[in-house]
């Protein structure tokens, strides 16, 4: 009786919980919109002549030059004023000094002077709904289709409106240009389009990512008051939930696409104040200028715009979405006031748009940085990878990663307890390793053990898991992609598979991106933070050569846990020898390092 009483608490407090979410969410999604621009005398079909639900019939890509119109997810800042944010990347292609010079330090402010004055500009957001009618929506199943369970497509339509914007400027983020620049150097093949961008040429060297456009609706959706919220990014924190929201492919049919809500953490930040942020929250393209947004103690916080949704490095897809720090924009919208015109000035003025960003409000170290500071980066001098501190000399990475090297660099990055109970993270120094031990190359466990010539203080020791559970959430924490330059990133997923032979997990499998360089990171769950196992590969196509980085796999921790108790405490390395006489069954589940005999030859 107390089991089932129990339950039906949880799953009450479950319903509660999603109700809340969601509404929340829906302040992300009512203040989301597409942005289309078109420019008549360029001729092509006109969008005010074209209603969004024939575009299902014509496939354009997100942005169509062909066509002569343009679009891109937005930001409504403030409803009941109508004013506006998107990346500013669609209205360049109509700037009149083609030739105009963008440098990454240039503080010029462009004005719809700068654009030619028949620039037609169209925002498409939905109605904002009455109080109450969300869940009654959700709730009463007479408003459903019967065993479907889909809102009938005509209520959709009805919510939303279509009206036309005036642009108020074109204003440039510095400070997310630099940190960019320095972050994603092109020698090391960084990608930030879609094949329809590429082919159209829409982001000639990456020279529009930092730049933003503030709009004014003509018609403001509503008369009362709403004010998103803004948080300033220097307080945030690697490893927090963030949702994104954006419409997938523009204008195109944004009767299904419009506002498009994903989950996912803050992979990553950079740059002064933190202005470059990275999330692994799915986005398409189409969904630049969309917003990304933290849900925290019942609130929810605009923390980005979205500048690029997609990203490779050296040809592989990286899982990652690219977006620019929401207070850093204001800040230049706001010092951009002194050059601009005075209707446009009076317009922003009277907003007071700095008023806006708030302070994360501190409440104690979080999970994540926790996590982080036990995340280390390998460098055997012939590559280098990730690795996890077990203790405050010992470091568990992959055998691949050292490389058959004896002795290796572990680059860590000093972890203190400030005052606030958070961890300060300071820049990294290197700390000679001796490999003590690592796999022989026909064992399907790719493991090493690297012990350090001195001791790593203020490090945190993990708690080794002593099971595991399909389905549960967890996150990786490494240094793929970007290395050393900004600190590890944390991705999300959830345990997708727990392979076992006999009563024994070998392989887990999860959905978190992983990327070159993750390799030999941890896998933590997210409710308890154990750790799960160490990162040994994603997934690729031996046919197409594409990597799948939401497909990976990683050596559970319980396989060496009984090795490494022996070793820290007797300091016998004799235990990990078991690694290498693994069975047949345990070789055929690692078959992606196996060599094959009379087998047919696996695609990955």
């Amino acid at each position: 009786m107390c089991r089932i009483i129990s339950d039906a608490i949880g799953h009450c407090t479950h319903g509660i919980h999603s109700i809340m979410m969601r509404s929340h969410l829906l302040l992300a999604e009512c203040s989301g919109c597409v942005v289309t621009t078109f420019q008549p005398s360029l001729g092509g079909s006109d969008p005010r002549d074209v209603p969004s639900d024939v575009y299902r019939g014509r496939n354009p890509p997100a942005r169509s030059e062909g066509d002569g119109w343009w679009s891109c997810s937005g930001v409504i800042l403030d409803r009941s004023a109508g004013i506006v944010i998107c990346q500013a990347a669609v209205f360049f292609p109509f700037l009149k000094e083609k030739d105009l010079p963008l440098s990454p330090s240039d503080d010029t402010v462009l004005s719809s002077h700068d654009f030619p004055p028949d620039l037609f500009i169209q925002v498409e957001c939905p109605l904002e709904p009455k109080i109450g009618e969300e869940h009654r929506t959700h709730a009463n199943p007479q408003d459903q289709r019967s065993g479907v369970g889909l809102v009938p497509m005509s209520k959709r339509q009805s919510q939303r409106l279509q009206c036309q914007a005036d642009l108020l400027m074109v204003v440039p983020c510095p400070e997310f240009q630099m940190a960019f620049s320095s972050l994603f150097r092109r020698e090391d093949g960084w990608v930030f389009s879609s094949e329809d961008e590429k082919e159209y040429e829409f982001q000639k060297d990456l020279a529009h990512l930092h730049w933003f456009a503030v709009l004014k609706l003509q018609s403001p959706p509503t008369q009362a008051k709403s004010r998103l919220k803004s948080m300033k990014s220097s307080a945030l924190v690697k490893g927090s939930t963030v949702f994104a929201c954006g419409s997938p492919f523009g204008s195109f049919y944004t009767d299904i696409f419009l506002n498009t809500v994903s989950k996912g953490v803050l992979s990553n930040v950079a740059g002064d104040g933190n202005v470059v942020l990275l999330t692994d929250a799915r986005c398409l393209p189409g969904s630049e200028g969309g917003g990304v947004y933290l849900l925290e103690h019942g609130r929810l916080y605009l923390i980005g715009i979205i500048v690029a949704p997609l990203c490779w490095k050296a040809n592989e897809w990286v899982g990652l979405a690219l977006a620019c720090s929401i207070s850093h924009i204001i800040n230049n919208v706001i010092k951009a006031l002194g050059k601009a015109d005075v209707a446009v000035k009076h317009e922003l003025t009277a907003l007071e748009m700095g008023r806006c960003i708030v302070d994360r409000p501190d409440r104690g170290a979080r999970p994540s940085e926790r996590l982080m500071a036990v995340a280390v980066l390998v460098d055997s001098g012939q590559s280098w990878g990730s690795g996890v501190l077990l203790n405050s000399k010992l470091v568990l990475t992959c055998r691949h990663v050292v490389r058959h090297s004896s002795k290796v660099s572990v680059k860590v990055q000093s972890a203190i307890m400030t005052s606030g109970h958070h961890y300060a993270f300071k820049r990294f120094h290197p700390v000679r390793g001796d490999v003590v031990f690592s796999t022989q190359e026909s064992s399907p466990y790719d493991i090493a053990i690297i012990q350090l010539e001195k001791e790593i203080s203020g490090i945190p020791e993990p708690v080794l898991a002593s099971g595991y559970c399909a389905g549960e959430d967890v996150c990786i924490v490494g240094f793929g992609a970007l290395g050393e330059r900004c600190g590890p990133s944390v991705t999300s997923g959830v345990l997708s598979s727990v392979i076992s032979v006999g009563d024994g997990p070998v392989m887990l499998q999860t959905s978190c991106a992983v990327h070159g360089g993750s390799s030999g990171g941890p896998l933590f769950a997210v409710q308890s933070g154990e750790l799960l196992g160490i990162v040994a590969s994603n997934t690729r196509d031996n046919n197409t050569g594409a990597t799948y980085p939401h497909l990976n796999f990683s050596v559970p921790v319980t396989i060496l846990q009984a090795a490494l108790d022996r070793y820290v405490q007797f300091g016998d390395l004799r235990s990990f020898g078991e690694l290498n006489k693994a069975g047949l069954a345990v070789q055929d589940v690692w078959r992606l390092q196996r060599s094959p005999e009379n087998v047919f030859k696996s695609k990955l």
